[in-house]
């Protein structure tokens, strides 16, 4: 018997038409199992099920008075099936919004793997301007707001790595929209300073060098500042 890996089945299951629940003949929404087990602790045969989670379906409204007149219980009923088989059954929840938090969308799914993609592309990309000193490239991925935060921040790094002072006023002047990207190019900025040997004049804010004790840009003084 071939074991899969929970990717291998959630694929799987993507693949295939979603069952109609039976009792309100709606689509039902494929939901990730929880660590815990449920019901008599048989556990699940699937890291993923099928569940229906339309609030008008019957078994669901009727669930709730039914537990609450025979269990005292303020819970209603789930339909459920697992992609093993062709049975459905009822899973106990407690709360109209019980279990919603691991229902698994296609689409979420695929915003996923969308991403995966952008940040292999953009990890790549910037492995080639590293070996290739370019850091033109590497200042446009960090500014790019499209860009995955991971690749930005890649970026940032970067650029502290290799790009020259004319890339201080460039990304000084840049707002990034993102706290931890904006740090990483603040923390670039100091970089480029510290492998250049320069510093912001605290008057005019153009670039001179550390050692400077008159700006060469506005003639003030800027020994000890």
């Amino acid at each position: 018997m071939t074991i899969e890996t929970r990717e291998e089945v959630l694929e799987r299951i993507l693949s295939q038409e979603k069952p109609i629940c039976p009792h309100c003949n709606k689509e039902m929404s494929i939901w990730e199992v929880p660590i815990m087990t449920f019901s008599d602790g048989l556990g699940w045969d699937s890291p993923y099920m099928f569940i229906c989670f339309n609030d008008e379906c019957p078994m669901y409204v009727s669930g709730w008075d039914n537990l609450m007149e025979n269990y005292a219980q303020r819970a209603s009923y789930r339909c459920i099936k697992s992609p093993n088989d062709d049975n459905y059954d009822a899973m106990p929840v407690f709360s109209p919004v019980g279990a919603q938090g691991q229902i698994i969308d296609s689409q979420i799914m695929a915003e996923q793997e969308a991403m995966k993609e952008a940040i292999k592309k953009g990890f790549s990309i910037l492995a080639d301007c590293y070996v290739a000193k370019d850091e033109i490239t590497v200042v446009q991925l960090l500014m790019d707001p499209a860009q995955p935060s991971r690749v930005r921040l890649k970026a940032a790094e970067m650029t502290g790595d290799i790009a020259g002072i004319d890339a201080i006023d460039l990304i000084s002047s840049h707002r990034f929209g993102n706290e931890l990207v904006q740090k990483a190019a603040t923390d670039a900025i100091a970089k480029i300073h510290e492998r250049h040997f320069t510093r912001e004049c605290p008057f005019c804010a153009e670039i001179i060098k550390k050692r400077a004790k008159i700006c060469k840009h506005c003639g003030k003084e800027v020994a000890g500042e």
